[in-house]
């Protein structure tokens, strides 16, 4: 069978690739760039906790370390007074670590990507072609085609294809997919730095500070990198005025300063002028020192958001920024086109290896598009909120609970809430059949990433679960005690040989483990988990039949088949040739099958299915339609370019000569996801939200 084309050679691309390689699915990454990447201090990702755990599975667990930090806590602030302040737990996952969260990984971006490339190099089944632009696309029956130009221009013959190749996506034209969705969001400057701040190792979110005015839309973030660097955020206010070296120096000056507790032997009373202490410490203002740093990288990074209308088209799918654009209030593009790379990873693997049906492909956007337009509509009806500074009524937009506005804008940041939580695929077209009603069985719902506790192999090693995530489907039995007793008492004991006959029995690959303990989990409790770690049900005690069933639901099988036929998002309509899906689904083999939760009432705010979302929503989360009209695309190209941590303008570089003497623009001359300048009236704060699910009518217009 023909490899599968992946476009485009960003963390997104690379990550898909490798995962191919680890279900033996040969893969082309064709590559429109030389293959080196620029070296950008200031243009970061960060990577939530399932994230960091997928990019250390695909080899670059030792990278993660290396060149990027943990932080241990964050803390937010308004004006001079602490807010909040959450400790992460230790890197390393303890079961007795208790409610704290576990930290982000922040690194730069060049650094993942290096790795990510590394490790690919290493894979015999993947290939990765530089200068190879691509020029057309061709679909039939047996597979798709695709003419690149350059160098290396030819035609490429593959089983499917996934574009990631950014927001100015060329597969995303070639497909007629449209774009909407709204533009310059949000914008903020940006500045890497070497320097010393009063809470090392851990991030700030810090409103209204008073040396920048105090006033309700001044916001600096302070994020820590390896090798004592920082990366800066302000947020700046609508509208297109650049941002010259001078402000962005005087930003960077008055936030170190403002951050200083000591002050210096000024040099007369009242002084409010700048000076020295003797010592290489600099005063700024009235009896603040501005700490020593060196300027390494700056830039204005411009967020945008938009949904593509379809993610799959035939054998075409897309990923990344190819498919969506977020990064407002601390959410992360990035984190979602790795989840997508995830998602998409092992339904492509299964449908290489043993044919898939119709209904697990499409699942792909069933799921991953619904996780997104949740994440993309809590974002824009938290906006307005956050940025007027007006009365408003926020708690009638996200009832539920006394959250304060430091709570709701730290939920991005830390990835929780609808803002930040990893998604639920609560309404997944592969929803296993409705068990008997047994209630609740463990503390995650059926479709919800799993806690990661420690497991024990067959080979009687101990390993955490999210270890052996990405192969097969994982049958984990809670089994008290099986730690204190040799494993070759246990293992032909009990419930296991019934259980080791279930598990070989299923239409699929599928590893047994046992753990100790689950959150809510009695003694007995059987748990069924995707590849990509998401819980498809759990079971009272082994019954064969109906992990049958499960099984049989999420590979896309007769009972998903029936059950989901209504919720396809596939490419209805779609004006392509006819491409089959390779087959009926077949048993076994190396591709790990896994679904979500079965169907259910979603909560209100971030949902992860899209039907029945409204077009947008006003201040008060009343269902409106909008009336802005965002014009032309206007999204750099790059891959994870445009998350709350992504691109920074490469015109924007200020040099690294310290402090003082910058060099060059600090925001570029175009409105992209690359650079950071803002074109389109569209998108400013409060907004009536353009992000739409499928078949909705768009009052709005696009074109790309």
């Amino acid at each position: 069978m023909d490899p599968v084309i992946v476009v485009g050679a960003g963390p997104v691309g690379l990550s898909l690739a490798l995962a191919l390689a680890r279900l033996g699915v040969p893969s082309v990454v064709l590559d429109e760039t030389p293959g080196q990447e620029e070296t950008r201090p200031a243009r970061t990702a960060v990577l939530r906790p399932d994230t960091a755990a997928f990019v250390g599975r695909l080899g670059c667990a030792d990278a993660l370390e290396s060149a990027g930090t943990r932080w241990t806590a964050w803390r937010i602030m308004r004006r001079r007074r602490l807010v909040e302040r959450v400790a992460f737990a230790p890197g390393t996952p303890d079961d007795a670590a208790g409610p704290a969260p576990a930290s982000p990984v922040h690194l730069p971006q060049h650094a993942l990507t290096r790795a990510l490339r590394a490790a690919l190099a290493r894979e015999k089944l993947a290939e990765v072609v530089t200068g190879s632009r691509l020029a057309d696309l061709e679909q039939d029956e047996h597979g798709i085609s695709a003419h690149t130009r350059g160098p290396n221009g030819t035609w490429w013959r593959g089983s499917y294809l996934i574009g990631c190749d950014g927001p100015r996506s060329t597969v995303r034209k070639l497909l007629d997919i449209r774009f909407p969705g709204r533009t310059a969001v949000e914008r903020h400057a940006v500045a890497a730095l070497r320097c010393e701040l009063p809470w090392p190792g851990e991030a700030l979110l810090h409103r209204s500070p008073p040396r920048q005015g105090g006033g309700p839309g001044s916001e600096v973030s302070a994020r820590p990198l390896a090798d004592g660097l920082w990366r800066l955020d302000w947020l700046l206010p609508p509208g297109r005025e650049l941002v010259t070296p001078d402000a962005l120096v005087a930003r960077i000056r008055d936030s170190l300063a403002g951050w200083s507790g000591a002050s210096p032997a000024e040099p007369g009373t009242g002084s409010t002028g700048t000076g020295s202490d003797g010592d290489g410490n600099r005063w700024h203002g009235p009896g603040r020192l501005v700490p020593p740093y060196e300027l390494l990288d700056t830039g204005v990074h411009t967020v945008h958001h938009r949904l593509a209308r379809r993610w799959r088209q035939g054998r075409a799918f897309l990923a990344g920024d190819a498919a969506h654009l977020l990064g407002a209030l601390g959410t992360q593009g990035l984190d979602e086109g790795l989840r997508d790379a995830e998602n998409l990873a092992w339904k492509l693997g299964l449908a290489w290896h043993h044919g898939a049906s119709e209904l697990l492909l499409d699942s792909y956007q069933a799921e991953r598009r619904g996780a997104v337009a949740a994440r993309l509509r809590a974002a824009d009806q938290a906006l307005p909120l956050l940025r007027d500074g007006r009365s408003v009524r926020w708690r009638t937009v996200l009832p539920g609970a006394a959250r304060g506005r430091s709570t709701l804008l730290t939920d991005g940041h830390l990835g929780r809430g609808p803002l930040g939580a990893p998604p639920v695929y609560a309404r997944t077209p592969l929803a296993p059949p409705a068990g008997p009603a047994d209630g609740p069985l463990v503390e995650t719902v059926p479709g919800a990433p799993v806690v990661d506790v420690a497991v024990t192999a067959s080979d009687g090693s101990v390993v955490r679960l999210h270890d052996r995530l990405g192969q097969g489907l994982l049958v984990i039995l809670v089994a008290p005690g099986t730690t204190v007793w040799d494993r070759r008492h246990w293992q032909s004991a009990g419930l296991m040989p019934r259980l080791t006959s279930a598990v070989a029995a299923l239409p699929m690959s599928a590893e047994l483990l046992v753990t100790e303990s689950y959150p809510g989990a009695a003694a007995h409790t059987v748990l069924l988990v995707r590849p990509d770690g998401h819980l498809v049900t759990a079971l009272a005690g082994v019954r064969p039949e109906e992990m049958t069933a499960c099984a049989e639901a999420v590979r896309g099988g007769a009972h998903g088949r029936g059950a989901g036929a209504a919720r396809r998002a596939g490419s209805e309509g779609a004006p392509v040739r006819p491409a089959g899906a390779g087959g009926p689904a077949g048993a076994g083999g190396p591709a790990g099958l896994g679904t979500s939760g079965t169907p259910g009432a979603a909560p209100e705010i971030g949902r992860s299915d899209s039907s029945d979302m409204p077009d947008s929503f006003d201040a008060s989360g009343r269902s409106g339609a909008s009336s802005a009209s965002d014009g032309a695309e206007r999204c750099g190209s790059g891959e994870g370019t445009t998350g709350a941590d992504g691109a920074t303008d490469a015109g924007g570089a200020l040099g690294a000569g310290g402090a003082t003497g910058a060099r060059g623009a600090a925001e570029g001359r175009n409105g992209g996801a690359e650079g950071g300048g803002t074109t389109g009236s569209a998108g400013t704060a409060g907004a009536p939200s353009p992000v739409d699910p499928v078949g909705t009518s768009m009052l709005h217009s696009e074109s790309d």
